[in-house]
Order: structure tokens, then C-alpha cells, then sequence
């Protein structure tokens, strides 16, 4: 019986990630709407722009690989699972064992190897532009990734991101430079890997400015629906990290009761609104930088990375 229930709740957990993804996008896109005086497409609008496309003809070029054809499946399905792994509600879910953040990261390049493959695919200008400006930016934001991930380590003493909620929930870990490093070095990083203001603006098709965009421009059809819904899906996957990481005490302990359970999710809910709001309200704010200004903006990402861990081993060594 323990077990069904687990795997109930770990079943909800991949659905909810799901679910919401494109409820988060289609907030964000309306508060930005609203920011901006104007009335904005409904919330709703992510799902029905993804049904539409799901029934629509898929059109492929002539000389496109396999690899063009099979790239959305394995970028929805590597992102899906990344998405799923990371505690929303609870922690101590089934497969939390394999919920570390060294195979997220791993998940999410897989995803981004194979998108920057089927924008080459093709042979068309945009795509090799969106391919090439994706890897540049990719180049520092994993390692910027990798050195938050060692701070968090090196506080929790493990990559498993149960462990980290656990001990970070606790109140013997105090207010810690290091940590305040980490998580704007990974909100940067967050940014950055989404296309997000001021790296990308996932609205428009700038020529000169698209680095998302630029390599889906040959989809259409389901092919489309399902890069659009791993878009979507990333973007929930690290509002649901920080979130997991940084403000883990609403997470319901594993075997808590229907009401723990509730609450967590209940409170899941409103992370996403309030990450939602600022990501909106910060998007407003900022313009959008220049192509050769993206290096300085990632690197700042990594720069925090480093000196959050430089201070975590300069402390431990007084």
C-alpha cells in the first residue's frame, strides 16, 4: 500500500510539472501585458496555442535527418524529466534518489545538444546563428550552473536535492554570503537558459537578436507543440529550483499526511505567481542587451559561482 501511494505522489509530481507549465507562462506573459498598459493574451492562451499546433500538418524540409525529426521528442522527454525530479510538494519522492542536481544538469545539456543539433540540421543561416549563439552562452552558463551546485554541496554535503531542502530548511544554516551568492548567480543562470530578458525575448524575431527562436524556425506542426511545451517545462524546472532550494519550507516530508500534502501544493502555487510576478516585473524594467554584452551578463553568473565557493572554503579553513 505504501507503495502505490508512493507512486501516486510521484505520478502527480510529473503531471503537476506538466499541468503548470504553460499556466506559468501564460501569467508571466499577462503580467507583462498588464505592466505595459495593455490587456494581453488570456492566461490560458500557452494551451491553446499548443492543441492548435498538435493538429496542424507537420511541414519538414527535404534534405532534413532524422535527427530534425526525433529532436523535439527527445528535448521534451529529457526536459520532462529533469522538470520531474525537482520537489515541487514534497520531497522524499520515490525517485528522489536520482534527483541530483549533477544529473539535472545533465539532463538539461542533453536537451540543448540535440535543440543546437536540429537548428544546424537544416543548413539555414538562422539556424546556424541560434545553434552557435546558444553554445556561447551555454559555455559559461554550465559552469556558472556547476559551481552553484558545489556551493550548495559543499553547505549540504550532497548533490541530492532532498538532502539540500532538508538541511537548508533547518535553522543551524543561518544567513550565509555564500548562499546569497549562489542564488542570484542561479537566477542569472536561469534567465540565461531560457531566452529570457535582457538575454533573448522569447516574443519577437529580432534577425540580428533571436537565439531561441532562430533555431525552431523551420517547425511547425506537433514538432513545434513539443519544443514549445519543453520551453515552457524549462522555465518551470528552475523557478521550481530556486524555489526547491532557497524556500523549502513548505514541502510536504515523505508519508505525511493528504493535509501536508495539500499545503505543499497550495504553496507550490503561489511560488510560481510570486517568481511569475518579479520575472515580469523585471523583464519590464530591462532592456534587452546586445549580443556581445551576453558574455559579461553570464559571466557575472559565474564569477558568484566561484567566490561562493572560494568563501565557502576561505571560512572552513579559519
Amino acid at each position: 500500500m505504501e507503495l502505490i501511494s508512493a507512486l501516486l505522489v510521484q505520478l502527480m509530481q510529473m503531471m503537476l510539472v506538466l499541468w503548470a507549465a504553460p499556466l506559468l507562462t501564460g501569467f508571466v506573459r499577462k503580467v507583462k501585458a498588464r505592466l505595459q498598459r495593455r490587456r494581453g493574451p488570456p492566461i490560458l492562451q500557452p494551451y491553446r496555442d499548443i492543441l492548435r499546433l498538435l493538429k496542424k500538418e507537420v511541414v519538414v524540409a527535404d534534405n532534413a535527418s532524422w535527427v530534425f525529426r526525433a529532436a523535439p521528442y527527445l528535448i521534451f522527454a529529457a526536459t520532462w524529466v529533469a522538470a520531474a525530479l525537482v520537489p515541487t510538494f514534497a520531497k522524499g519522492l520515490l525517485f528522489s534518489w536520482s534527483a541530483d542536481l549533477i544529473a539535472i544538469i545533465a539532463l538539461l545539456a542533453s536537451a540543448r545538444f540535440f535543440l543546437a543539433l536540429a537548428g544546424m540540421d537544416i543548413g539555414t543561416a538562422f539556424g546556424g546563428i541560434g545553434s552557435s549563439r546558444e553554445m556561447m552562452i551555454a559555455s559559461l552558463a554550465e559552469p556558472a550552473m556547476l559551481l552553484v551546485v558545489f556551493t550548495m554541496a559543499l553547505v549540504a554535503r550532497s548533490t541530492q536535492l532532498s538532502a539540500v531542502a532538508d538541511l537548508l530548511a533547518s535553522s543551524g544554516v543561518g544567513l550565509r554570503v555564500s548562499l546569497g551568492l549562489a542564488m542570484v548567480g542561479l537566477i542569472i543562470v536561469a534567465i540565461a537558459e531560457n531566452g529570457r530578458v535582457p538575454v533573448d525575448n522569447p516574443a519577437t524575431h529580432l534577425e540580428l537578436t533571436m537565439v531561441h527562436e532562430a533555431m525552431v524556425l523551420e517547425y511547425s506542426g506537433r514538432h513545434l507543440a513539443m519544443i514549445e511545451l519543453a520551453a515552457a517545462v524549462k522555465l518551470l524546472l528552475y523557478v521550481s529550483l530556486i524555489g526547491c532550494i532557497f524556500v523549502p519550507w513548505t514541502l510536504a516530508t515523505p508519508g505525511g499526511s493528504t493535509a501536508s500534502h495539500l499545503a505543499g501544493f497550495l504553496a507550490y502555487i503561489a511560488k510560481l505567481a510570486v517568481f511569475g510576478f518579479l520575472l515580469a516585473v523585471f523583464e519590464t524594467a530591462i532592456a534587452k542587451m546586445r549580443v556581445f554584452r551576453l558574455p559579461d551578463f553570464v559571466g557575472g553568473a559565474l564569477m558568484l559561482g566561484l567566490l561562493g565557493t572560494l568563501l565557502l572554503f576561505a571560512s572552513r579553513s579559519l
